[in-house]
């Protein structure tokens, strides 16, 4: 039987820190980095992340230096 948990989590990382985790990955999300943090921890079928509050994109990180 497959099991579905949703869950909020909140957490803070540093700039630079974010910056390098997506730097590595053409087009990441935050929201494609949290998935494939999990997907790597926890074998699942289905991630659903979303960001409701930060940045989403390198981009959006890179405005927020401005």
């Amino acid at each position: 039987m497959d099991v579905k948990i949703k869950v909020s989590v909140s957490f803070t990382v540093s700039g630079s820190g974010l910056e390098d985790a997506m730097a590595d990955f053409d087009e990441l999300t935050v929201e494609g980095l949290l998935r494939e943090v999990i997907d790597k921890s926890v074998a699942c079928d289905e991630i659903v992340v979303k960001v409701e509050d930060g940045p989403k994109t390198l981009e959006e990180l890179d405005q927020l230096d401005s």
